[in-house]
């Protein structure tokens, strides 16, 4: 069974990160007043189905969700999640 990475936050380049097998995985975001904009999730091909893009989006919607505030899903990775993921529509900017 594969193993989750660890998932960081680099607020200073505005996304949550993970290194694995040395390539870099990116959940990208802007952030506008109380507003999250999920912009571009990517995981190098050769590391895709691994759940790890689950795994940085899931990252960046807990802290959306501390920080209070609203997720706009810019990304097709991250809306798409959030549909799948009821538990995470009280999050969306409407």
């Amino acid at each position: 069974m594969n193993q989750l990475p660890r998932v960081s936050h680099n607020p200073a380049a505005s996304r949550f990160e993970a290194l694995v097998a040395g390539e870099l995985c990116v959940c990208a975001y802007r952030r506008t007043g109380a507003t999250l904009l999920m912009t571009h999730t990517e995981v190098p091909r050769a590391l895709e189905g691994r759940g790890i893009a689950a795994a940085l989006v899931q990252a960046a919607l807990d802290w959306a969700r501390a920080e209070g505030l609203k997720v706009r899903p810019l990304c097709s990775y991250v809306a798409s999640y959030m549909r799948r993921h009821a538990e995470t529509q009280d999050l969306i900017d409407r």
